[in-house]
């Protein structure tokens, strides 16, 4: 029987390196500076360089990069500096996102596919490029996080909207397609799906008080998340914790979708 690993060394992610796209605010600055305090090198990536270089004077830790995530140029540039200062990528977090009209009938082709572009086309070519990225023999199992959302597994109507759910769910199909064909590689392919959590994508939605009372009365521990909720979730994921879990979907909603 192999001997229990101390939680410490667990969930720690020193040597590796990270990805993180829409990493200028919200979650995805979070999610940054959670791995870059678990021992990764992280790059950083999103539109507004700015508040990059705002998260990276954090901690010699965070690489700022400035990428568009739906010019595919730029996400191979993003894939290529990181495995040029560090020789690999170990964890991708595909975060950023955009989302589209809240009425289907407002949304036009051109805008539905649009947003797909974002939510769903450079996730997964993000993803290849990880997987194409030569790993060494010894190189820890590498570890792509897709982030979902509850609107990827069930309405949030008169919230949310078509294109943004079609690409959340398709997400989630993505990550087990991809978990099904990169299994055998040794790479791990999982999806994290938060509920209601107060960032800047949902100022609106937590500064109106009728919204905020109807996410109140449908979650079961009746709050909105904050955003260090989700550092559980996300280290679970990006560690060696989560060495036996791929093509999962870890929800974490505060019991919204359990309704």
């Amino acid at each position: 029987m192999t001997a229990p690993r101390p939680a410490a060394e667990l969930f720690s992610l020193q040597g590796r390196t990270a990805l993180v796209t829409g990493a200028s605010a919200g979650l995805g600055a979070r999610f940054a500076a959670v791995l870059a305090r678990a021992g990764a090198t992280v790059f950083a990536a999103a539109r507004r360089t700015g508040r990059l270089t705002e998260l990276a004077d954090g901690g010699e830790r965070i690489h700022p990069v400035g990428c568009d995530v739906s010019l595919a140029a730029d996400r191979t540039r993003l894939v290529e500096t990181a495995r040029a200062a560090t020789g690999r990528v170990d964890i991708l977090v595909n975060n950023a996102a955009t989302s589209g009209e809240t009425r289907a009938e407002d949304e036009s082709p051109g805008a539905f596919a649009d947003v797909l572009g974002v939510n769903l086309t450079a996730p997964f070519h993000l993803a290849r490029l990880v997987a194409e990225s030569p790993a060494g023999d010894h190189a820890p199992s590498r570890s792509v996080i897709n982030v979902s959302s509850i609107l990827g597994l069930v309405t949030a109507a008169p919230l949310g909207g078509a294109s943004y759910a079609a690409s959340k769910a398709g997400l989630i199909g993505l990550t087990r397609e991809l978990a099904g064909q990169w299994g055998p590689e040794g790479t791990r392919v999982n999806a994290l799906a938060p509920g209601w959590f107060r960032t800047e994508m949902t100022a609106d939605l937590f500064g109106d008080e009728r919204s905020s009372r109807w996410v109140e009365r449908n979650t079961l521990l009746r709050r909105g998340g904050g955003a260090h909720e989700l550092d559980g979730a996300l280290l679970f994921l990006a560690s060696d914790a989560s060495s036996y879990c791929t093509g999962q979907v870890l929800t974490v909603d505060g019991g919204w979708t359990a309704r």
